[in-house]
């Protein structure tokens, strides 16, 4: 039992410190929107990889159809990462937050009455595609069922991967109080410096894994 807790830890840990795009959109939105807007992308997350991890291990072989079409999810989901990037990083004007003028950034919606609300829904849905589509997440969870299948029960999977999976909460959770707390000691120039460099990475992550997508292509 020990064991196996140890397994779940040591693969949260392995997630919690990689670098990908879900770690900076989460302290983005943090800043941006505040605790709800940060746990509503992070929840966004936590049901993508739940969906993940449950179909990697109670439908291995549907998950090895899916596997075929790896590459045209990847694809898609790099176009979502560099048109995010674009968008974010050129495109969209972002006004300090503390303009009284309502003006909308990502995940706000400017009512009838000239009001900024946020959609917390919307900011939700952001959190669940950019997991989803990710070709790094879905092999990652595959991979690692399959692995660990050959040598744990399907109940010492179960508790794998909800220490890994609480782990990573817990961490996620960490995050958005911590970014949310810097958040009010900003300025507002650097929160939209921020917002800036968060649509850069954006647009490096998805051109990074679409070009090894095509390498991939090109070598097979």
């Amino acid at each position: 039992m020990v064991d196996v807790i140890l397994k779940g830890l040591a693969i949260g840990l392995l997630l919690i410190f990689s670098v990908g795009p879900v770690i900076f959109t989460t302290i983005k939105q943090s800043i941006n929107h505040g605790r709800r807007g940060g746990f509503s992308f992070i929840a966004g997350v936590w049901l993508s990889d739940i969906i993940w991890v449950v179909l990697s291990n109670g439908f291995s072989e549907a998950i090895k159809v899916l596997l075929d079409f790896k590459i045209p999810i990847g694809i898609a989901g790099c176009f979502f990462l560099i048109g995010m990037g674009i968008y974010f990083a050129f495109l969209k004007k972002i006004e300090p937050r503390r303009l009284q003028e309502p003006t909308e950034i990502a995940g706000d919606e400017i009512t009838p009455t000239g009001k900024k609300k946020t959609n917390y829904f919307a900011i939700f849905s952001s959190g669940f595609i950019i997991n989803t589509l990710n070709p790094a997440v879905i092999s990652f969870w595959v991979l690692m069922a399959a692995s660990l299948a050959s040598v744990y029960s399907l109940h010492d999977r179960i508790i794998i991967f909800s220490t890994c999976l609480a782990i990573t909460i817990l961490a996620d959770v960490g995050k958005v109080m911590g970014a949310g707390y810097i958040g009010k000691k900003l300025s507002d120039r650097v929160i939209l410096l921020i917002n800036r460099i968060s649509g850069i990475l954006y647009l490096v992550f998805g051109l990074v894994i679409l070009a090894g997508i095509i390498y991939t292509l090109v070598k097979d």
